[in-house]
């Protein structure tokens, strides 16, 4: 049981996983702070209480008055538009430019020649001996 978890976790797949997963953590702590520290204070100068992430719209109730964070909403959806955008500039467009290089610059796949192609051709190169 353990052997087969072992061959589990060792395998290539599982460990480029595991390594993505702690770099796309710390890519997206990078991309919270840029948008919480510099993208939401300059939206803020156009919402009422100076900060996107303490924006909220009050709607009066019977017995009390609900308060919707709006800025918090609009500001997780900046996070992941933001953090989609990077992704796909540092990672998906050149992977596709690779992929796109590679289908043109490779050959064809040959078919190797059968056991009667070659010794036709073995004897063809006799026979001009």
């Amino acid at each position: 049981m353990f052997q087969g978890f072992k061959e589990f976790i060792m395998r290539g797949s599982v460990v480029e996983l595991a390594v993505a997963v702690v770099i796309g953590t710390a890519f997206t702590a990078i991309v919270t702070a840029f948008v919480e520290f510099i993208v939401n204070p300059l939206l803020g100068a156009f919402v009422p209480t100076g900060n996107l992430s303490e924006w909220v719209i009050e709607i009066p109730g019977i017995f009390a008055t609900a308060q919707l964070g709006i800025g918090g909403i609009i500001q997780a959806i900046i996070n992941f538009l933001a953090i989609a955008l990077v992704v796909y500039l540092a990672l998906v467009m050149p992977m596709n430019k690779l992929a796109a290089r590679r289908a043109a610059g490779a050959p064809a796949e040959e078919i190797p020649p059968t056991q009667e192609e070659l010794l036709t051709e073995i004897r063809d190169l006799l026979a001009k001996k």
